[in-house]
């Protein structure tokens, strides 16, 4: 007979190991599947960042941003050793659109939806600091602004939230592919390979976590879910030569006015990132020439006298609401279409930020609580504390 649980999940990135920590500590049997290693896609290949979404505010998406914060905040608490806050600066230039009154203003209100927390203040800089900040060019600047984000280690983020999982008695597979489901008003049937031996498991629900895969795995469930109308972007880093030893920088593109970061990473620098369309199969993505290039420039103007020797460089996805326009200005809104509203079996999760992986899992388990059995919760994911993985 097949094994029973109450939790199948489809995915080893952060937000399938954040369901698998939310469904454990609720009380209830969890099993992750993953079919290379954990946080093998996007969960290694962001901006390294946990951030209230400071540029989401142009596009007035206040809840959005309220809530980073709150998950920022949080995750600071408890997990210290893996998420670091880092002081963020904004340099104001003759040709920068986004004047002083504006990133004044943003600033400001990024203050008030962080609850005017000293994490989340801001000032000016004096132009005698100037000088101070990593070669930063001060030709025609104007102003330089400085507030606080956090930024961690995905991987690592990623693993030790799966750990915290299989404390609270969650089971991890892993490598093991994903082959099908079948979903019946009465539970699922789930077949996987594991190695060359295929298996099958029953469960109460499944989560369908699989990031960029997830419309792949999506199409192999019986009934198949409708389609979910998405597009995959690229986005693209270079880690380049030479520390930043005064934190992260802000920078707005003069070509398009998107906003790139320059980032402390070990004894280099992460410069990122990118929005470029994708068509392809997922595990395909890589940086291409003129993301280079485009990224490169930004340093120059920027940073003209720092070397722009390329260390590293890689490349993720990101899921985005299907619209029209540039994907910087798009809506980063988390899309958890089930089977059906009154007792879903099936959860897949489209997008999703970093930052708030924890809310995203707790808002998957609250909708799958309708279909599973009563349990009692031995734990609260907003105060389990994270520690580095082993």
């Amino acid at each position: 007979m097949a094994e029973h649980y109450n939790v199948v999940v489809v995915g080893g990135g952060i937000h399938g190991a954040g369901v698998a920590q939310a469904a454990a500590s609720a009380g209830y049997s969890v099993l992750l599947i993953e079919k290379t290693r954990l946080a093998a896609g996007s969960s290694s290949r962001s901006s390294k960042l946990i951030h209230g979404g400071l540029r989401y505010l142009e596009g007035l998406d206040l809840s959005l941003v309220h809530e980073s914060l709150a998950e920022r905040a949080l995750l600071l608490k408890i997990a210290p050793d893996l998420v670091r806050l880092q002081p963020f600066h904004i340099p104001v230039y003759a040709l920068t659109s986004r004047r002083p009154l504006t990133i004044r203003a943003g600033l400001s209100l990024y203050a008030i939806l962080g609850k005017l927390h000293r994490d989340s203040r801001f000032r000016k800089l004096h132009r005698r600091d100037w000088d101070m900040l990593d070669g930063l060019e001060t030709r025609e600047l104007q102003a330089v602004y400085r507030y606080y984000d956090a930024q961690t280690n995905d991987s690592e983020l990623t693993r030790a939230v799966m750990q915290s999982a299989i404390e609270l008695g969650a089971e991890l597979h892993c490598p093991a592919e994903f082959l099908r489901a079948d979903i019946s008003d009465t539970g699922c049937r789930i077949h996987y390979r594991d190695a060359s031996t295929e298996h099958a498991c029953t469960a109460d629900v499944m989560v369908n976590a699989a990031g960029p895969w997830a419309h792949l795995v999506d199409r192999s469930i019986t009934p198949e879910p409708e389609g979910v109308s998405f597009d995959l972007v690229q986005g693209s880093h270079l880690v380049v030569e030479g520390t930043l030893n005064h934190g992260c920088y802000y920078l707005e593109v003069p070509s398009d006015r998107r906003a790139v970061f320059l980032l402390p990473w070990g004894e280099h620098a992460l410069l990122g990132t990118t929005e470029t369309p994708f068509i392809g199969a997922p595990e395909d993505v890589s940086p291409l020439p003129e993301e280079d290039g485009y990224l490169l420039e930004v340093l120059q103007q920027y940073f003209p006298q720092r070397p722009q020797r390329v260390i590293e460089r890689f490349a993720g996805l990101r899921v985005l609401p299907s619209a029209d326009g540039a994907a910087f200005s798009r809506s980063r809104e988390t899309r958890m279409p089930v089977d059906n509203p009154i007792l879903p079996r099936r959860v897949s999760i489209y997008g999703g930020k970093l930052t708030a992986y924890r809310s995203t899992a707790k808002k998957v388990v609250d909708t799958l609580r309708r279909t599973l059995p009563a349990r009692k919760a031995v734990a609260d994911t907003a105060s389990l504390p994270l520690k580095p993985p082993s």
